[in-house]
C-alpha cells in the first residue's frame, strides 16, 4: 500500500526542466542546420567571379588598353564590351602573352577596346565588360589625349 502512495505522488519532470530540455534540443538542431547551410553556401560561392578593371591606358584616339584582374576562384571569360553603351571590338592578351578573352584565377589580362569614333580629350567614358556568367564590370575612363 505504501508503494502505491509513492507512485501516485511521483511526477516525471517538472515543467521548468522540460522547457530547458526543449530549448537545448532546439538550439542543438539549429546549430547543425546552420553548419550544413554554411557549407553549402561556401561551396556555391567558391566559384564566384571576382573581376575588376585595375588600369586603363590610351592606345590611340580610338582605342584604349584595359587591364582586368581576376581575384575570384574560377576562370572568367569576357564575352562583350561597351563604351558609353555602344558595342566595341575587343581583343585580349592573357598574362602569358597569348591571345585570349579568358582570365584565369589570380591573373591579369589586358584587353584592347576599339571604338569607331575618336575619343574627345578630357572626356569621361563608361567602360563595361560582361562575363560569360552575366556579371558586368564597370569602370569610368578619362581620355587624356594622344
Amino acid at each position: 500500500m505504501n508503494y502505491k502512495k509513492i507512485r501516485k505522488n511521483a511526477k516525471a519532470l517538472s515543467p521548468v526542466v522540460a522547457s530547458i530540455i526543449l530549448i537545448a534540443v532546439t538550439v542543438a538542431v539549429s546549430v547543425v542546420v546552420a553548419a550544413w547551410m554554411g557549407g553549402m553556401t561556401i561551396g556555391l560561392m567558391g566559384n564566384a567571379e571576382q573581376v575588376a578593371i585595375t588600369n586603363t591606358q590610351n592606345v590611340n584616339s580610338t582605342s584604349v588598353s584595359v587591364s582586368v584582374q581576376n581575384t575570384g576562384a574560377a576562370t572568367a571569360t569576357i564575352v562583350s564590351a561597351t563604351i558609353d553603351g555602344k558595342p566595341v571590338t575587343f581583343s585580349g592578351i592573357n598574362s602569358v602573352g597569348s591571345p585570349s578573352t579568358s582570365i584565369t584565377k589570380g591573373t591579369t589580362s589586358v584587353f584592347t577596346l576599339q571604338q569607331s569614333s575618336p575619343f574627345t580629350s578630357t572626356a569621361q567614358y563608361v567602360i563595361k565588360l560582361q562575363t560569360a556568367k552575366g556579371n558586368v564590370i564597370t569602370y569610368t575612363y578619362t581620355y587624356t589625349g594622344p
